[in-house]
């Protein structure tokens, strides 16, 4: 598919476009795969499209073998083709056809990278990391929870992996629906397995009162999860010290053992986008996808706005015709949330994606969606959920990079792989794995960036650059190494404020 050339990429043979892999200066020349010369017109920023035939008025641009707008304009050979000329093709709700794609045959993971090393739970469910979170339900309190994990990870340091907070600012103030999307996110934190104990602090007054958010937490769970009201206490700080104590002498009685790759939930996240996102870090992230759902794990997509354009593609992989069906409710209640709010629907990309070369939504999409591989599609889940199905799972959650992570965090997802062709510092609740779409971005942010999928324009194969992706992987689920994020302490939950989509 992705064919290299000097100074451009053609990524299939029936694309209107080729995408430049350095700034392309008017008068230069590129040669293109089929030999032909072509001169080009216009300055192309890297990662930008340029047309390598002639297009007129209003016919569809195609990338990745889909459309990915429509010509503003009569575009000629060599012309740079972005917002001043190219317009995205959607519009409105559309009704879906089920139109299963052929079977997907799955790839064989080699023997040595089947298991890793986790903390097998005593539900059975498997950790990576063995860390002691403080949850708040109410914002109120975030200062003294901060307060309480910066004194207990100091003290508690080496007996277990951390002793994390991450703080919001609701949890009151919140009414019906929004409050109850608040405390089940909270809740599907509470009880994930990265977490070997976690402390819930109340303040006492607010609208998520700590008893009813204890009745989202099932009894299996009640050893892992202590509580605290403030206003009860006269010192609250001295008493979460207490009740800390009593979860890390809880915690460090576990120890890392082998567990199969099954047991991996990964999130696939992009954000800070540019024009080679679907054309090597996307691609990469969906083949290791590929990787692990065939060796009986799981992966978790979400950004649903970000899948406009390309839902088909996703929709034709739905197991079975409820499944099918679910996604178009998720698609279009999605798109009447926008309407609801009196939003554009296809009001994207961001300012940063298209300086660098995504134009339209339905170009960003058809890049994002290839994180999810070529798995079948086996559950959709609302905002909030737990997966509860090993394979591709797509969860309700916009685009945006915290709440998204958030989402697949609470989810359960083990570690996120983010992909980035713009950078960006940020952690979520998990590992959150920044991998970056060319060289240039993996060595100028070192601090920042995890993996380099730039090889792929150098020389390196997919299979090559896949192994060697997942076996950074398994070292970071198995403890042997820490995401970037983790080293700096950059952990942080968003909240999604209007929880009410469908």
């Amino acid at each position: 598919m992705n064919t290299m050339i000097k100074d451009c990429i053609t990524i299939q043979k029936q694309d209107d476009v080729v995408i430049a892999l350095r700034d392309v200066l008017p008068g230069e020349s590129i040669i293109l795969e089929n030999g032909t010369i072509l001169s080009v017109s216009d300055h192309i920023p890297r990662g930008h499209k340029i047309a390598v035939h002639e297009i007129a008025p209003d016919q569809d641009v195609i990338k990745y073998g889909f459309s990915i707008g429509k010509a503003k304009e009569h575009i000629q050979p060599g012309q740079w083709i972005h917002t001043h000329n190219l317009r995205t093709g959607l519009e409105g709700t559309l009704d879906y056809r089920y139109e299963p794609s052929p079977s997907w045959n799955p790839n064989h993971v080699p023997e040595h990278l089947q298991t890793f090393e986790g903390y097998v739970r005593e539900n059975g469910e498997v950790g990576i990391r063995n860390e002691i979170w403080i949850i708040n339900t109410v914002g109120c309190i975030n200062k003294v929870c901060e307060a309480l994990a910066r004194t207990a990870h100091a003290d508690m340091q080496g007996r277990v992996e951390g002793v994390y907070h991450f703080p919001h600012p609701f949890g009151c103030s919140q009414l019906g629906d929004d409050l109850e999307y608040t405390k089940q996110l909270l809740a599907s934190l509470v009880l994930h397995p990265n977490a070997a104990g976690v402390l819930v602090i109340g303040l006492g007054c607010e609208n998520n009162q700590i008893e009813q958010f204890a009745e989202a937490i099932p009894d299996e769970y009640a050893h892992k999860v202590r509580y605290l009201k403030a206003q009860e206490e006269d010192d609250e700080i001295e008493a979460g010290l207490l009740l800390l104590e009593e979860l890390v002498t809880q915690a460090e009685q576990i120890s890392r053992q082998p567990v199969p790759l099954s047991k991996l939930k990964i999130g696939l996240k992009c954000g800070g986008s540019d024009g080679l996102s679907g054309i090597t870090a996307n691609p990469l992230v969906g083949s290791v996808a590929d990787l692990i759902v065939s060796a009986g794990g799981t992966a978790i997509l979400t950004e649903v706005p970000e899948m406009f354009g390309a839902e088909t593609i996703l929709m034709n992989r739905a197991q079975t015709t409820q499944v099918f069906d679910e996604l178009v409710d998720l698609i279009n209640g999605f798109k009447q949330y926008f309407v609801n709010h009196g939003q554009n629907i296809y009001e994207n990309p961001s300012p940063g994606n298209k300086a660098g070369g995504i134009t339209t939504l339905e170009e960003k999409s058809l890049g994002c969606t290839q994180k999810g591989g070529h798995s079948n599609v086996i559950d959709v889940l609302k905002y909030g959920q737990r997966v509860h199905q090993s394979g591709l799972n797509i969860i309700e959650a916009p685009g945006n990079d915290l709440v998204s992570v958030t989402a697949l965090s609470a989810a359960g997802a083990h570690i996120v792989l983010f992909t980035t062709g713009r950078g960006t510092p940020f952690g979520g609740p998990v590992p959150t794995m920044k991998i970056a779409t060319q060289s240039d971005l993996a060595n100028r942010k070192k601090h920042w960036i995890d993996y380099n999928a730039g090889q792929l324009l150098e020389g390196k194969t997919m299979e090559e650059v896949s192994l060697d992706l997942l076996t950074t992987i398994v070292d970071i689920a198995s403890g042997r190494k820490q995401t970037n994020s983790e080293k700096h302490g950059f952990r942080e939950i968003a909240i999604f404020k209007d929880g009410v989509i469908l």
